[in-house]
């Protein structure tokens, strides 16, 4: 039987419902949306009508009434609130998949600002992010960025630590230190670990908003439950459907 996997519905209709058909069989989808507001799907999906489908899709998933969710075009404040209430959490720790303006599929890691500060959650970000890349098909290489080059030692306190954090980040995950060359990264492996999460939400941001890529979800990996988080600005939803589904499996 195909994984069952929710997805929110709050405008883009269409979007939400081509990226559906292309799905195909690969998974049962669950449309979550307002009364009234799906009024034809053609039979692409289930369709679950409530007042507020956000938090109706979160309750679904923690009560095992689907197998995964993907926020879709679902407004972010009111269902990820949801979701870390449900989850017991006070923040989500997302992985996101995204790629380049010429096509090549990667995961990057801290994407939130409030994510990623210590050795020990990237270390955890990396074990994460390699059950993604082996479940979606991704080269299962680490690259971890740090704040400068070799050559930069002793330019300032914070590169120093980058570089050293970085180093013995590789060391104990079996990854390698590209230094501060993203350029090379996205050649190395199919995870990036960037220095924080500042600097991982403006990789993010730089990459889908001024360099013409393209992101398919980022799976929240602190909590129990697989949900993929959504950009209502995504241009298809289909990969994140087929990431969620691939997580269950």
């Amino acid at each position: 039987m195909s994984v069952k996997v929710g997805i929110g519905v709050a405008g883009d209709i269409a979007k939400v419902l081509a990226s559906i058909r292309e799905v195909g069989d690969r998974a049962r989808v669950v449309c979550y949306a307002s009364p009234g507001a799906l009024m034809e799907t053609g039979g692409l999906c289930d369709v679950v009508e409530r007042g507020n489908p956000g938090p109706a899709m979160v309750s679904a998933l923690m009560d095992g009434e689907i197998d995964a969710a993907v926020r879709g075009t679902l407004p972010s404040a009111q269902t990820l609130q949801a979701l870390k209430i449900a989850s017991g959490v006070d923040h989500l720790v997302r992985i996101a998949l995204l790629e380049t303006a010429g096509g090549k599929l990667f995961l990057l890691a801290p994407v939130g600002v409030d994510e990623g500060w210590t050795i020990a959650q990237k270390l955890e970000l990396i074990r994460s992010g390699r059950i993604i890349a082996r479940k979606f098909g991704l080269h299962e290489g680490v690259a971890i960025l740090s704040g400068g080059r070799y050559g930069d030692v002793g330019r300032h306190a914070a590169i120093d630590r980058s570089l050293a954090d970085a180093e013995l980040i590789a060391r104990l995950a079996g990854a390698e230190h590209t230094e501060i060359l993203v350029e090379e990264a996205i050649q190395r492996g199919g995870l990036i670990i960037a220095p924080d999460g500042i600097a991982g939400n403006l990789m993010f941001r730089t990459l889908i908003f001024l360099g013409g890529g393209r992101s398919h979800g980022a799976p929240v990996v602190n909590i129990n439950k697989i949900f993929v988080d959504t950009s209502r600005a995504s241009p298809n939803y289909a990969n994140a459907i087929l990431l969620a589904a691939s997580l269950f499996e």
